[in-house]
């Protein structure tokens, strides 16, 4: 049976899945029930500066897109951090750690970039005896007035500054979560490790108007006829997230720094692509707030009868691995060769794959033989691009054949090459180099 507990910088839990910083952690009502439900841990939803709490909306606030059959692919909230008094929050999260001493409790945490600021509130928050802190830099739509969150999360000098101030004002873990509303994660998620932080997570949610109102002519969600830009999640943030997490993993500067994946986990396949990718644990909001808290029950039987058939016998043995075979695409290899292959028997006759490849791609599939329908890749023309592969409707009728070192290619009317070769020696190249850097 595998073992699943995870150990993410001290913070042990029972499973590598926490809620993320979000409403579904927003009090101690939903705490307790999420742990009742099975999450290994949690980051309460942001805490702010002792004062007035912050003022949302009282409309909408999350706008959605949809895929054909009503699935929520992506999901946008325009919600601040907690609106919640801090003493109270506070309180509660002392006694549902008191109540949970194995599960995972880390408080998020975005005041002023100042340091009295951060000064103050740590103390308050080490006392509740939470695990960790997790620093909200990524926060696209919160007090900008007051050059909070993702303000932050884009200068990694100020990331690298509050990581000090957090290190030497507080005992307590330190992870820093970032924005992806950055050109390079890799440049704070440096300043991060150069500050000090034990951790890093991410992605928090990116900039987007999910969609707009034709009749209000209007960003939606709407508030009396007006719409703002929110943060974006979901199930279609998750391949810039996967993206970001491999930057990280695999960047010399941040080599073997910590990670807690975010971005779209819905099942435990996507848990298991960010660790296999490098990241220590997940978090999970979107997920939980479509389907409820019961849903991290498949998620740990899944993760655990995944681990049971391929051998793994704890998280650790397959953590990072996939990272290892990330690279540049200067780097891929030239003498790898795929062609298409339409499995006439499980061939619907639809035409899909013809229109894609005769309209946007390379003509390489015919669409009729001997005068009649018929379907077939055209080896002269196929250039293994498989866009063909990504529109069928029909589940591995069109597979990807690698061609042998020694056939043919029917395209470029060259032998396949038993050699690694990629772009850096390529004679069309200009700045080809002499020497072949080995695959990784």
């Amino acid at each position: 049976m595998a073992d699943i507990r995870n150990n993410f910088v001290g913070i042990k839990s029972p499973n590598p899945f926490w809620l993320a910083s979000a409403p579904p952690t927003d009090k101690a009502y939903n705490v307790e029930r999420a742990f009742r439900a099975g999450w290994g841990g949690v980051v309460w939803k942001t805490l702010g500066e002792e004062g007035p709490p912050v003022v949302n909306v009282n409309g909408p606030r999350y706008g959605a897109i949809w895929s054909g059959d009503r699935r929520l692919v992506g999901f946008n909230n325009i919600e601040l951090i907690t609106d919640r008094q801090l003493q109270l929050n506070l309180q509660e999260i002392k006694q549902v750690k008191k109540n949970w001493p194995d599960r995972a409790v880390v408080v998020s945490i975005m005041v002023p970039c100042e340091e009295e600021s951060w000064k103050a509130i740590l103390p308050l928050v080490e006392e509740t005896e939470a695990d960790g802190i997790e620093l909200n830099f990524g926060c696209p739509h919160g007090m900008s007035e007051r050059g909070m969150g993702a303000a932050v999360g884009q200068v990694p000098e100020y990331v690298e500054m509050v990581v000090r101030w957090c290190k030497q004002y507080s005992r307590m873990p330190v992870i820093t979560k970032l924005t992806p509303n950055v050109t390079d994660i890799r440049r704070p998620a440096r300043a991060a490790r150069n500050g000090g932080t034990d951790a890093v997570s991410l992605i928090n949610t990116i900039n987007s108007i999910t969609g707009v109102d034709l009749d209000l002519m209007a960003p939606t969600p709407t508030i009396d006829g007006k719409g703002t830009h929110g943060g974006y999640c979901g199930p279609a943030a998750k391949p810039i997230a996967l993206h970001m997490v491999a930057e990280i993993a695999r960047d010399p500067e941040t080599y073997g720094l910590p990670i807690s994946g975010i971005g779209g986990v819905t099942t435990w396949r996507d848990a298991a692509e960010f660790l296999a990718l490098g990241a220590g644990n997940v978090q999970v909001c979107t997920a939980a707030m479509v389907y409820g808290f019961k849903i991290v029950e498949e998620m740990i039987s899944g993760l655990s009868n995944w681990m049971d058939e391929k051998g793994y016998r704890t998280l650790d043995d397959f953590t990072g691995r996939a990272a290892r075979n990330v690279t540049d695409w200067q780097y891929l290899n030239l003498n790898y060769v795929t062609k298409a292959r339409i499995d006439q028997d499980k061939c619907i006759k639809c035409g899909r794959c013809h229109i894609a490849c005769e309209d946007t791609s390379h003509q390489a599939i015919m669409k009729e033989k001997d005068g009649r329908r018929h379907f077939e890749v055209m080896d002269d023309g196929c250039v293994g691009c498989n866009l063909c592969v990504n529109v069928c409707p029909v589940e591995d009728c069109i597979t990807m054949i690698q061609l042998e070192p020694g056939m043919l290619d029917q395209r470029t009317k060259k032998v396949v090459e038993p050699t690694y070769a990629n772009w850096t020696t390529h004679p069309n190249n200009p700045m080809a180099k002499t020497v072949v850097e080995p695959a990784e």
